[in-house]
Parts: C-alpha cells; structure tokens; sequence
C-alpha cells in the first residue's frame, strides 16, 4: 500500500486562495479499492479576517506536507482516511450532507467494482432506508427513457440549488469536500470540516461557555443531607460506571461565553481538542441553517432543501467504531461498554459522558429516567407488600368467606336476558377472593403513599435537574437564545408577501396571523374531536362484544365453557383493547403530525410542543378510556330486574361481579400495561429491527466472512449512512408519561404496577441506550436546561391521580361501603352479614316478557326470589325496588371520603413541595461563588490592562542628553503611534 501527497489542479489554479483557509490532499490507493477525491477551494470569507496565529493551525499542515517532515504519510493509510477525516487525513468532518447521484447507463455499467456481481451493491441494496431513491437501472422501453430524462432534468435543477447552497457554505469559511465514488452506489457524500477561525466566531456568536483555564474547588456542604448523600455515594461505589474523568469532581473549571478577544483565558494549548465532536458538529449545523440557497422564488434553508430531496440526509458522525480491528478507544465505544450493555444493568448511568457525546437534551432524558427508575425501587417494595398483606389476609376476610360458604344458599338473578339461568352465589367465590388481593384496608395506605410518592419525584427531579445545570453549565441557558424560524413557516410568510404585492396592499412586516390559521385550527378541532369519538366507538364495541359473547357462552351445552365464562369474557376483551390501543397508537401518533404542520407554527420549540400536546392528548384517551369505563361506569348503567336499561335494541348493559369490579380493572390494568411494554415498546424496538436485520442478510447473500471485509473496507460516513435516522426523543418520552399515568392514576386497583414498570425501565434504559448507540445516526447535539413541557405533563398526571384514586376507593372499590355497615348497620360491629346487606330481593313474577330465563329450573328447583346487589327496597314493600336509605347514606360516605381524601392529600403534597427546596442549598452557594469569582477574573483582567497601558506611556517618554535642547512646542501634539 502506497501513500503519495500531492498538489491538485485546482489548488495550483488558485494558489492565492492557499494563504486562507486551502490546503492540499493526499490520496491513499489501496490494492483493494480507488478512491478519487474532489477538492474545494475556499474563497476569501465575507466575515472580519482573524489574527495569522489563528490561521496557522488551519495552515499548519500545508507547510507540513510541503516539507515532508512533520506528516508521515504512513500514518493517513489506511486507517485514518477510513476514520472521520478528509482525505488528507488531517481535517476532521464535523458533519455530512448525502445526496442522490443520477448517472447514466454507461458509468454504471463502467467499473466491475460496482457490477451486479458484486457483494458490496448486493449488500446496498439491501441495507438501504431508501430503496425507492436508488438509481433505476437502463430499460429499453422508450417510455421508461423518456422518463429517466425527465428526472435527469429534475436532478440537474437539484444540483444547481446544491451549486449554489455550498458556495454559500464557502463563503461562511466552511471547507467542503466530495465524494462521489464511494462504496455505497447511487449516494454522494459531501464532507463538511469547520476551521479554526469559523469554530472561534460561531462559537462567540453562539455565546457557548467554555472552560477557562481558572479552576477553583467545589466544597462539599457540610449539613446532615449531603453528609448523608456523600456516605450513599462511598456505599454505592461498585455501582457506578467505570469512566475515566479528566478532572476531579471536587475542582470544576470556571465556564463563561467563548470570546475570540478574551482567548487567553482560555486553555487553547491544544486547539484540536478544545471543541469536541459534539461542540464542532452543533456549530456546523447552526451555519447550515443559517445558510440560505436563493436561486428559487423563496430562500431554501436546510430544512427546506432536505424536505425536496436536494439532499437526501443530513448528520454528524459518530466517533469511531464499537467493535472491529479499527475500534480505538473513544468515547461512542466507552459508552457501549459501560452504558449500552446488558451485563451492566446494575449500575448507574454515565450521565456526564452521555451529555458530552450527545448533548444535554438526551443527556437530560436520560437523567430523567434513571431518577424516575431510582425512585420505583420504593414503591415497587411498598406494592409487593401490599399485595402480599392481601394474600396473607384473604382467609381472615369475612366478606369472602360468606360468599364462599356453600351453607348460605344464596340464589342471584339471570346475568342475561333468556339464555342467562338463575346462579348460585358460591359460584362467584373465586373472584372474591383474588378481589381482596387488590381491595383491602392497606390500599387506601398505598394510595396515599403513591400521591406522596409523585409529588417527592417532581422535588428530587427538580432538585437534579438543578445540579446538572450547574455541572454543565448551563444556569444562564435559555434567556437570550432565540429559536430559528421553521422553514415552512418562512415559505407561508413568503406567498403571503407574494399576495400582498400583487394586490398592492403590503405590509412592513409580513407574518401568519391568526386568521391565517384559522383553517387550520378548525381541521385540528373536527379532527381531534372526530379521533375523540373514533376511540369512544371502538370502546363501545368492545363492550358490545363483551354483552354478546357472555350470552352466546351461556347458551353452550360444554360445561367447561359455562364454569369459565367470567375469566374467558374479561380476557379475551382486555386483550383485544390492548391490541386496538396499539394500532390506534401509531395512527394518531401520524395524525397529530400533520395537523401540527397544518398549523405551521413558527418556531421548531412550539412546533415541538403543539405536536407533544396533541399526541399526548390523543394517546391518553385511547389508552385509558377502557379503564375510566371500567373504574366508574360499569355497574352504574344497569337498573335492576325487570327494569334493565338497554342499548342498540336488545343489549342489556353489564353487571360488575358480587365482589366489585375492581378486579376486572386489575386485569385490563394489567395486560395494557403489559402488553404495551412488551410489544409495544420492547417488541418492537428489540424484535423488529432484528427480523429487518435478519432478512436483509438472507436477501444479502454474504456469508459473516464477506460482511467483516466489508465493514472493515467502509469509511465512517458510510457506516453512518447505515444506520437508522435520530426521529427525536418525543417517542422515548411519550412511553414513559403513558407508564407513569398507568402508575398513578389507578394504582389502587393494582399494587403491582410499579413493580412491572421498574422491571420494564431496567430492560428499556439499556434497550435505548444499545440503540443510541449502535442502530441510530448520532443526533445533533442540542441545548436544553429542563424536559420541557414533559414536566408539566408529569405534574398534571400527578396532581389528577389524587382525585382518581379518591373516586377509584370510594366508588369503585367496597371500602366504604364496608366501613358504613361496620360503623352503623352491623349489629357486633364486625363484617359478618355485609354479603347479605348489600343484596336485594326481586319477585320473579316482576320479569318483564320474553327476559325470563328460558331454563327457570337449571338449578333444581323453582325460584320464587332472587337476589342482586343494590341498595334496593323489598318486593314487600310499599316502595318496591326504589333506591333504600342505605343507598343514599353509603353515597354520603363516598362523596365524603373524596373531598377529604383530595384535600388532606394535596395538603400534604403541598406541605412536602414547600418543605424541599427546588435548588440544593450546596448548589446555590456554588453558583454565587462562581459569579463572584468571574467578577474578579475580569476585575484583575481590567487591572493587568491598565498596568499594560501604563507601561506602553512610560515607554514612550524618551529621556534628554546633555547636549540637546528640550523640543519646540508644535501646532500639534506628537501621535501616540509614532510611540510603538
């Protein structure tokens, strides 16, 4: 393998443009494989010129290969060309810009590198996200060459805007360089490297803080809390990852905004590293979108050139590999050791590296979902616990052991019109007795606890969030940033400036207003009100299905299927909701979408924020709809015998069971919580990527051998062009605010559920992670202080669950109705005799025609009475079957038990808000330390140039010789300059 540098055409032709910011290639031919090279050359920059010690780093290496002394070429083949580099192996790309190459039947047909044969194209094809994009191969059909012109017309306007966009970008100081014969046939990569001087002026523009080279030492506070959180931090020692950091945590570097003429307060000893990847890469894509393509009728930004196909993709590059002979040690590696691994599913986060390499916004997420995870660790035990109180008091509950007592022959109404018979009430024994799992006197503790438990979440997340600001550096952030304009919104303020000079009629400033969207708005009233009711639809016709499918089971001779009727009518229906939410889940997640582009909003934050609030909205209601049913509805649309209420003709509404239907609230609970983890979110995420993965290798037709020679052969923006494109952290959020309202808001039916999520979120911080890591295209390093609006999600949900769970153990559950009969109706002050208390009589001469049971004597004998829970008047009566004073006192009772229950828990949630402080009382002393110390770095930076200026004065007084005469006073004074 030989390695010759070499000056290029272009650079000779334009050797005055060297002495800024060109520099020559070197090339590298390999035996296996040609690479050819297309070179810039950068153009004077419109912006002000910067010092010759900032150009010299930019330049250092053209003096360096002239010489051919400090540059061995041995060192850029083969491994540094395939890294993150130019050719020349020296600049590094900071971000990259993929486009389609339209080429014509003869060069396709010219290299036997990119042949049919070849496993390299074979592979393409099968790896490539965009298939439908790839060049289509020479037909002989006419119609078909007519066509291929049409799009060569196409992509020759497409290449002009491109032209046009990248002289721009050299304008901006940025360096470029193509490459158009790559391994990947049909895509054209243009690599984007950011000198010296462009990463010093964006970065001043951009007012990034940047350590300087003052370091001063964090105190520890020395009250009982962080004594007790630094002991938890020795004790939890062999849980943290092992990354090494270059700085002890007890000495932290002043920050302040970058600075090109306050340089020397910062470590620039070594330029190369003083903007990191992360830092370099967010620069870039901060110019390209400032950077305008004007050739069309409207200015085209990146956004806009992405959106029609000039340029097909558009990324940073991941550091270096994970695995492979080229794998050197980096930090996307260090991340998939400590961070991305299963085997490490034990231990903290490295939050600190993730943010260093992805930036603060995924490294908040990520923050946030270790503190949400962390704090599930108590209530899962608290859960177990109460579960487990349940099933060691099940046999003490007095309540099911009546139920359970074949002695009291209790004989119940038909469940359904005709095909229903009359039933023993000991049949219903087994229900009853899991129902007390869920419905005892320690749910009513755990309730609370959970309201208590969410609101001490928000605190201590507030309270992290808080540290890593000041660990990051980022107190200052957010209140002089202003969000760049969307690209569609400038398009729409465009044709309405457009409109408006046509009809003479023009404004000063052009902007949407709300008339504008008004349209829009009304689509996006129908339609979520039309989605609204397509999920209440489809609820009702679960329900319907439940009602049917219980009488047609009723009408089976097969005893087997009559004695499972109950467990078979819950599952089946809770399972085919779950598998509706699913499907519904992916289409509002569309839906929403493009309503929020309809709107057009102004800026990527509110677009980001209309769009989380519609998909929220629309996700919550289709998964907690048949739940809300179940908890409040059903059971309390019935009637009573004889006066059922129906509904669409003849389907008669749905009894809950004798022991409540909490139980069926558990079930659906469960298996939607469930379910969505395991399919929705760990299924898809795990299963299907494999399967794709799997079927492209089979389709491939490479065996591990030739797939390892060719990654090794690939160069670092093509294994990226690979990988899968960052969609945004919407979906990872959305997941976990669903879970957290599974969590809370019904919790009193179902102890267990933050047992299963903190199972789900160990599984889902790796699953996220290896997928960060590994599968996704590194995303664009983004600025954030908080979750933003997730925040305000979470504290709603919150504050919601307190009244749910209060409705939930009043309504829903018989707690109350078990204290009214022990405090005012039992005659011992026990529960024997509740079972009996809260049934009612009904005469079964009251039948209305054609609902009689068609079997009357199914059980034997002829029934004259039959029972049903209701707090009902006797047949006897004189007010037969109206509601009974124990009716009106239970409701009482309920609606009492709410209101205290809502206040005496927000009272203390607001007590426990008020008690914690948002921000650590170490942090706060930290960061008025840190403005004082800034105020005196300046104050002796001021100091030292008064000294400087004092010393250039007495410097310029030239003392007298003996001989000379003092000068003659002049019309004017002698120029300070002639002084230097």
């Amino acid at each position: 393998m030989e390695c010759q540098g070499k000056r290029t055409d272009s650079l000779d032709q334009n050797d005055s443009a060297l002495e800024l910011d060109s520099s020559p290639l070197s090339s590298c031919e390999h035996s296996s494989s040609l690479q050819q090279t297309h070179p810039t050359v950068m153009k004077s920059a419109d912006y002000e010129p910067v010092s010759s010690e900032e150009r010299n780093l930019d330049v250092d290496f053209v003096t360096m290969a002239r010489n051919n002394e400090s540059v061995p070429m041995k060192d850029l083949c083969p491994d540094t060309v395939l890294g993150p580099y130019f050719s020349d192996g020296m600049r590094r790309v900071d971000y990259v810009l993929t486009y389609h190459i339209q080429k014509s039947g003869s060069t396709r047909r010219r290299s036997s590198r990119f042949g049919d044969n070849n496993f390299i194209q074979r592979l393409w094809r099968s790896l490539s996200t965009r298939s439908s994009r790839a060049p289509l191969q020479p037909k002989e059909d006419p119609e078909v060459a007519a066509q291929e012109h049409q799009t060569d017309y196409h992509e020759d306007d497409k290449r002009f805007k491109r032209d046009e966009f990248e002289e721009n970008l050299r304008k901006t100081g940025l360096e470029l360089e193509k490459d158009e014969e790559s391994t990947i046939p049909g895509i054209g990569f243009l690599k984007i490297h950011a000198p010296w001087n462009v990463l010093c002026r964006e970065a001043e523009f951009m007012k990034l803080k940047m350590p300087t080279k003052k370091v001063y030492e964090v105190k520890q506070g020395s009250n009982v809390v962080e004594k007790i959180r630094m002991f938890i931090h020795k004790v939890t020692a062999p849980l943290h990852p092992k990354v090494n950091t270059s700085r002890s945590q007890c000495e932290k570097p002043l920050c302040h905004a970058f600075s090109r003429e306050k340089q020397h307060l910062f470590d620039l000893s070594d330029k190369n590293k003083f903007f990191d990847s992360k830092t370099r890469s967010s620069i870039v894509y901060e110019v390209l979108k400032r950077t305008k393509c004007m050739k069309p009728k409207y200015p085209l930004g990146l956004t806009s050139l992405l959106a029609n196909g000039v340029y097909t993709s558009a990324y940073p590059l991941h550091d270096g590999d994970i695995v492979g002979v080229n794998a050197e040690p980096n930090d996307r590696k260090l991340l998939y050791e400590q961070w991305a691994s299963y085997s490490v599913f034990y231990k903290y986060q490295p939050i600190g590296l993730i943010r260093k390499y992805f930036g603060e916004k995924v490294g908040l997420y990520f923050a946030w979902l270790g503190v949400y995870t962390q704090m599930l660790i108590p209530a899962a035990i608290i859960g177990v616990i109460v579960f487990l109180y349940g099933c060691a008091t099940v046999d003490d509950n007095i309540p099911s052991m009546e139920i359970c007592d074949p002695r009291n022959n209790i004989t119940m109404c038909p469940l359904c019109d005709q095909a229903c018979s009359y039933w023993k009430l000991v049949t219903a024994c087994g229900t009853a007795r899991a129902s007390h799992l869920f419905d005892n006197a320690a749910t009513v503790f755990f309730s609370v606890f959970m309201a208590l438990w969410a609101v001490l979440f928000m605190e201590h997340w507030k309270r992290r969030q808080m540290r890593l600001n000041y660990v990051w550096d980022l107190t200052g952030f957010g209140e002089e940033e202003e969000d760049h304009n969307r690209a569609e919104y400038e398009f729409r303020v465009m044709q309405k400036k457009l409109k408006q000079e046509h009809s003479g009629l023009m404004d000063e400033k052009v902007k949407l207003t709300c008339t504008d969207r008004l349209p829009a708005y009304m689509t996006t009233v129908v339609m979520m009100g039309f989605m609204i009711t397509v999920t209440f639809v489809i609820v009702f016709g679960v329900i319907l299905y439940r009602i049917s499918i219980k009488a047609a089971l009723h009408m089976s001779s097969h005893p087997v299927v009559r004695y499972n009727i109950r467990a078979t009518v819950k599952t089946t229906a809770a399972i085919i909701n779950l598998i509706i939410i699913i499907v519904l889940d992916e289409i509002y997640g569309a839906i929403a979408r493009w309503l929020t582009r309809l709107e057009v909003p102004k800026t990527d934050k509110s677009f980001e924020e209309r769009l989380i609030f519609k998909t929220f909205i629309l996700k919550f209601v289709n998964a907690f709809t048949p739940i809300v049913y179940l908890a409040f509805f059903r059971g309390r649309l019935v009637g009573r015998p004889g006066n059922y209420l129906y509904v669409v003709g003849s389907y008669r509404m749905e009894e809950c069971a004798h022991a409540g239907c909490l139980m069926e609230l558990c079930i659906q609970l469960c298996i939607t919580m469930l379910g969505k983890q395991l399919i929705q979110n760990n299924l898809f995420e795990i299963g299907i990527p494999k399967l794709k993965k799997m079927l492209r290798k089979r389709k491939s037709e490479l065996d591990s051998i030739q797939e390892q020679v060719l990654h090794n052969t690939l160069k670092r923006y093509e294994k990226d062009q690979l990988l899968g494109p960052f969609v945004g952290l919407n979906p990872e959020y959305m997941e976990m605010i669903i879970q957290f309202g599974m969590v809370t808001l019904f919790v009193a039916s179902f102890p267990l559920a933050p047992l299963f999520a903190l199972l789900n979120n160990i599984i889902e911080i790796r699953l996220d992670a290896k997928k960060f890591v590994t599968e996704l295209r590194r995303p664009i390093a983004a600025k954030a202080k908080d979750i933003g609006i997730w925040y305000n999600l979470l504290r709603g949900l919150s504050k919601v669950a307190v009244i749910v769970n209060a409705f939930v153990i009043a309504f829903t559950s018989d707690f109350i109705p078990r204290l009214v009969y022990q405090y005012m109706y039992s005659p011992d002050g026990t529960l024997h005799g509740f079972v009996n208390h809260t049934l009612s009589y009904f005469n079964v001469t009251d039948f209305d025609p054609g609902t009689e049971p068609l079997q009357p004597m199914h059980l034997g004998y002829k029934v004259s009475v039959c029972r049903y829970k209701d707090y009902r008047d006797p047949p006897w009566s004189s007010t037969k079957y109206e509601l009974s004073k124990e009716f009106w006192a239970i409701l009482a009772a309920r609606l009492a038990f709410v209101i205290v229950f809502q206040n005496v828990v927000m009272l203390m949630s607001d007590f426990v808000d008020w008690l914690i402080p948002d921000i650590p009382k170490d942090i706060s002393l930290q960061i008025h330390k840190e403005k004082i110390l800034m105020v005196e770095l300046f104050m002796k930076e001021e100091q030292g140039k008064r000294f400087a200026a004092r010393d250039n004065q007495d410097n310029c007084t030239i003392p007298l010789s003996a001989n000379q005469s003092p000068p003659q006073p002049r019309s004017r004074p002698v120029s300070q300059a002639n002084c230097s």
